[in-house]
């Protein structure tokens, strides 16, 4: 929705009046969109019930039903299962995000009736005048208003790094932030045409984007379907065309084809992935992109930005240094804090040092921006002052050796200066007398060290990028530990050659006075060096980099600018949370390589059991009931507690080719030794009723010894609960071959002793070949990997 003509207010520095409000409220004329943060729940249900998988097992439980013998349908409940799991965690996982989505979002301030307050940004109506200060997102399109050294950032709508100065007439851009100064504009464009709505919209979408996780295993379900089509068409040919009787020659199809879909697979991985989100959200992490989970756990070096990351945002006043005696030190200081509406940490500190205002008045400002270092303001007779980093504004000798002096003991020295003229001559403010040396003090993040610790011992590379002085960040670093804080890099000596600065980043550690575009071309450079890099922060002069970096981790009391970007928002502010996000990537990343080698397996043995059927053009040996037994206990259950189980094993390449290697010899093994078993009991087709369930039972019994030994194989390494696991699900399978009555209700008969001894003899030379085939495979991902 916009606006054709100037909105007309009443007076214009109150804005809207609440009558105002109300009229557009009543009109429709807010800001809200038409689009979702998350499918409803009708879609949910439709996205989860009307799936291939559960087109085709419905087909088969038809046919099933059709033969009368339901109890070979119990293959039809995983139609009901894959429904309800995959159907309850995303609800779960919808309420989640869409909670901490709102907890997260970056809320305008508003002036209504005189009076300034933080709305949502969906409550902003057509005509309202809205405030700006540094970090402010801006939700809506109008013309600025009022402005006061306004600087905004558009490199997410324009890419040009380059901050844009605002006067009053100018259009400013949602979508864009505020860098420096600050004004008001008039909300003209809301709603569906305002880009940021849009922006917001799809940063906390919920959607399973594509990952190299996904990626691999939608890469192996086009493998399986090409030999899912011949094996199919093989065993229905086969099935129909011999001298079996209908229900049971439907029945024999159905069971060959039933395990060929690999039907938990995708399930698996969903419900692993919205079980991290869900998991992290209970610790007020927001993850925007679900793969972000994944990601994080292959990066293997984190950009930290020190303050607000390693060191707390709040500071305090430690001490004023008179450089230049006979200037009202403290008048200063506290007639600067007055000054700026929005002061940063630094002014925050000296405003509550120096609470009480001198009164002096304000003909010009300078708002602090990250790319001069410095803040000022002009008091006419009182004079022109500025506040910054002491060794931007001092030149080299005995004063700026003093801050640096300071500084090294991980303080933040600033230089309260006399300019020659106002701060905000275009020629800038000339020759700055140094005044005082103004030192503050940051508070280390008590779980600091503990994180830093975590990501050593995980391998994962540390960099500590601050546009502070190099020195203060390597002292602050070096109280935790951090290797090669004791040789901090300035930047601004930092080469310009692509080469040389991704071999400097690469080797060092910390480096200070850094520029947001120098952030920026050192994410790039790390990736230049084949490293996928994550970077942390919570100021606007973050934006680039964490738009740049693989993972963008932002905190939840930063600027709305990088919480917009990030792919993960810490609402807590926790840099500590960040091992917690790792461990769900690994845990989700490990766990599915295990159960993918289970679903796997299954599909390369049916496939090449149902081929080996239809080439021998013998009856198929399985009834559909067996076929869901043996899924029950070698795959469906144990696969998924391996899915949620706790997984510490650092993420690596090549998921596809370590899957594979694992599952088609094994798959080979089983579906062989099966076939082998089978035919060494089978009598021809004038065969009896009780002949062929023996046969079936004999080949059912090869087929899951072996599986559960590849269960095991898939456990490694044993933990108590892993082998309580495979132990119970060993008891089950035995339970139901030895018990009567679960004997006569799957249609097992294992009496016939030589039987039952060639179908363990066969499996016995299978889990050798299959064991054999693991250790090969092993080794040669060892050596790949090396």
């Amino acid at each position: 929705m916009a606006i054709d003509q100037p909105a007309v207010l009443t007076d214009a520095s109150r804005g809207l009046s609440s009558e105002e409000v109300a009229q557009r409220v009543a009109a429709g004329q807010t800001n809200t969109v038409s689009t979702k943060t998350s499918r409803t729940t009708g879609e949910i249900i439709r996205a989860n019930v009307f799936t291939r998988i559960n087109a085709i097992y419905g087909v088969l439980f038809l046919l099933i039903l059709s033969t009368g013998y339901f109890i070979d349908g119990l293959f039809g409940g995983l139609i009901i299962v894959n429904s309800a799991v995959g159907i309850i965690q995303e609800l779960r996982a919808k309420r989640t995000l869409e909670r901490l989505a709102i907890v997260g979002q970056a809320k305008p301030t508003v002036r209504r009736d005189g009076k300034s307050a933080e709305i949502a940004p969906e409550d902003v109506v057509l005509g309202d005048l809205v405030e700006l200060g540094p970090g402010d997102k801006i939700v809506v399109d109008g013309p600025a208003l009022t402005a006061d050294a306004l600087e905004v950032d558009e490199s997410l709508l324009t890419g040009e790094s380059d901050p844009v100065v605002k006067q009053p007439g100018d259009k400013v851009l949602s979508g864009s932030f505020v860098v420096a100064g600050s004004g008001t504009y008039r909300a003209d464009v809301i709603g569906d045409e305002s880009y940021a709505a849009k922006l917001a919209a799809e940063a906390s979408k919920f959607t399973l984007v594509k990952s190299e996780l996904r990626q691999g295993i939608d890469k192996i379900l086009k493998f399986i379907t090409y030999l899912l089509i011949p094996a199919g068409a093989l065993t229905i040919y086969n099935q129909l065309a011999g001298d079996q009787a209908w229900p049971d020659a439907l029945r024999g199809m159905v069971a060959a084809l039933v395990p060929m879909v690999p039907e938990g697979l995708v399930l698996m991985t969903s419900v692993a992935l919205a079980v991290g989100v869900i998991r992290l959200g209970k610790r007020q992490c927001l993850v925007q992109e679900l793969p972000a989970i994944e990601g994080l756990a292959r990066v293997d070096v984190v950009c930290a930005d020190k303050t607000g990351t390693l060191t707390e945002n709040a500071m305090r006043l430690s001490e004023v240094r008179e450089i230049t005696p006979g200037h009202p030190v403290d008048d200063v200081l506290a007639a600067l804090a007055a000054a700026d509406p929005r002061p940063n940490a630094s002014l925050q500190a000296i405003a509550e040092a120096y609470p009480t205002d001198p009164g002096w008045r304000v003909t010009t400002t300078m708002p602090f921006s990250s790319a001069r270092k410095w803040s000022g303001a002009s008091f006419g007779a009182d004079g022109d002052w500025v506040l910054g980093a002491a060794d931007v504004l001092l030149p080299e000798g005995e004063h700026r050796a003093e801050a640096e002096k300071i500084g090294s003991r991980g303080l933040r020295v600033l230089l309260l200066g006399r300019a020659e003229r106002a701060v905000d001559a275009a020629e800038g403010p000339g020759d700055v007398q140094p005044v005082a040396l103004v030192v503050l003090e940051q508070k280390v993040r008590p779980d600091a060290k503990d994180t830093l610790d975590f990501f050593a011992h995980q391998d994962v590379a540390v960099k500590v990028i601050s546009g502070d002085n190099a020195i203060s960040v390597g002292a602050v670093a070096g109280t935790l530990d951090l290797p090669g804080a004791d040789k901090p890099v300035d930047a601004r000596k930092l080469p310009e050659d692509a080469e040389k600065l991704a071999d400097t980043v690469e080797e060092r550690a910390v480096f200070g006075r850094v520029t947001p575009l120098q952030k920026r071309a050192m994410v790039g450079a790390l990736q230049s060096k084949g490293h996928t890099v994550a970077m942390t922060g919570d100021g606007v002069n973050d934006v680039l980099a964490l738009k740049d970096a693989d993972i963008g981790v932002a905190m939840g009391a930063g600027s709305p600018a990088t919480r917009a970007v990030a792919q993960i928002v810490l609402l807590d502010d926790k840099f500590a949370t960040l091992p917690h996000v790792v461990a769900e990537g690994r845990r989700v990343i490990g766990n599915i390589e295990r159960v993918s080698n289970l679903f796997l397996t299954k599909t390369v043995y049916s496939v090449l059991l149902a081929l080996m059927v239809g080439i021998a053009q013998v009856p198929f040996p399985f009834l559909p009931r067996h076929i869901t037994i043996t899924a029950w206990f070698t795959i469906g259950l144990p696969a998924f507690v391996l899915s949620l189980a706790p997984n510490n094993e650092r993420a690596r390449t090549g998921f596809v080719g370590r899957v594979m290697r694992m599952a088609v010899p094994a798959g080979l093994v089983i579906a062989t030794a099966t076939f082998v078993s089978y035919l060494l009991v089978y009598k021809g087709s004038g065969q009896s009723e009780l002949d062929k369930i023996q046969a079936g039972t004999t080949a059912l019994i090869t087929l899951i010894t072996i599986a559960l030994w590849v269960l095991g194989i898939v456990a490694r390494p044993y933990r108590w609960w892993k082998i309580l696991l495979i132990g119970g699900m060993v008891v089950l399978t035995l339970a139901l071959f030895l018990i009567p009555f679960t004997q006569k209700f799957f249609a097992l008969d294992p009496s016939v002793s030589a039987y039952t001894l060639s179908a363990f003899a066969c499996a016995a030379v299978g889990i050798v070949l299959v064991e054999a085939a693991w250790w090969i495979g092993r080794h040669l991902v060892k050596r790949s990997e090396a």
